[in-house]
């Protein structure tokens, strides 16, 4: 007889705190449609539960918090209707939405890799632990996405430009950057994280306290001494200008300069607008509806199939991206990928009251 397969959430409450437990450890807890729905109907429910009063968002095993959303069902989706990858990013994002409205406070506990899904799960909660494991990246445009679940939102309001560099190169952070930038709001050491965890459930409305008492002092943040040239360069008007003022710049800059040059061209001009557009928005699910609107197009493009066979599937890292130029992605097509979507296809949040 086949044992049943292990939920790929576990939901559980402990006293009074609600607990969410991400649980595919060998895919690294890559999201699926069906975590995200599991994730809401447990929200929803402790959302009117007055004996809950905190929710814990962790993960089961060592590997890490959340390496992002499955790929792989978003590629196969895109070679043909898109539908598949359009229901998932509709369920994740109302994910997304819901922890950034939740009422209750949330802590997600951000040990390991934390990467596009996951930063769209953590970002949103009040209080984002990491430890001295946690590696953050919203790497999209290596593959030809943009960075979404909420990236057009939390980025830009990262500190100076920093958001879109990180967007633009998808350079991965670790503790001390996470903390100097606001990616994390705590930091506690990996061995110290079970002891924390209890106490916390023991003792919800102590949580700062017992967060402040748990501290890793991760020391200086080594993007401190770049922050001026990724302001001055990351300031420009366009990617293009970017890029030129990052190869006039100094070491570190032209650096910078090269990542850019192996990622998509389309996917840095879409995100590069989607940052843009969503720094100047004033309600999250603004935000999250050009997400929808973008995703649901990219997922169909030439870049994101070819960067999915390149970096995921044959693992080349040899894309052949098109259009294979800055210069050759006319503002047009970007019109056409931010256009609004068709009568009753936009994105929208859950309704109140909605269990589904």
């Amino acid at each position: 007889m086949t044992a049943p397969a292990p939920d790929e959430v576990v939901v559980g409450r402990e006293g009074s705190v609600g607990r969410l437990t991400l649980n595919r450890p060998r895919a690294l807890h890559a999201l699926t449609e069906d975590m995200c729905a599991i994730m809401i109907q447990a929200l929803l429910a402790w959302r009117e539960d007055p004996a809950v009063h905190l929710v814990m968002i962790d993960h089961a095993g060592e590997r890490g918090f959340c390496a992002g959303g499955d790929i792989r069902m978003l590629a196969q989706s895109g070679q043909g209707d898109g539908e598949a990858a359009r229901s998932f990013f509709r369920t994740e994002y109302r994910l997304n939405h819901l922890l950034f409205t939740y009422p209750k406070p949330v802590a997600a506990f951000m040990d390991g890799l934390v990467m596009g899904g996951g930063a769209g799960v953590a970002l949103p909660c009040r209080y984002r632990v990491a430890t001295e494991n946690t590696v953050f990246a919203m790497p999209e445009t290596g593959i030809g996405l943009f960075p979404d679940v909420g990236g057009g939102w939390h980025l830009p309001r990262l500190p100076g430009e920093t958001g879109l560099w990180l967007a633009l190169t998808g350079t991965r952070l670790k503790v001390a950057d996470c903390l100097a930038l606001g990616l994390a709001s705590h930091a506690v050491a990996a061995a110290d994280l079970p002891a924390v965890k209890a106490a916390i459930l023991a003792r919800p409305g102590a949580i700062d306290a017992l967060l402040a008492q748990a501290v890793l002092h991760a020391g200086p943040a080594p993007l401190d001494a770049h922050r001026a040239a990724i302001d001055a360069a990351f300031s420009a008007a366009s990617v293009e200008a970017i890029l030129a003022a990052l190869e006039a710049g100094d070491d570190w800059s032209r650096g910078q300069a090269g990542i850019l040059a192996g990622k998509s061209p389309q996917a840095l001009k879409v995100a590069f607008r989607q940052l843009r557009r969503g720094r100047a928005h004033d309600d999250f699910a603004h935000t999250l509806a050009m997400e929808y609107r973008i995703g649901a197009r990219l997922v169909r493009r030439h870049d994101f199939l070819q960067g999915v066979r390149a970096v995921i599937l044959v693992k080349d890292n040899d894309p052949r991206w098109s259009p294979p130029s800055l210069a050759e992605v006319p503002d047009a097509l970007l019109d056409l990928i931010f256009a609004p979507l068709p009568a009753g296809q936009e994105w929208t949040p859950l309704h109140p009251g909605a269990f589904t």
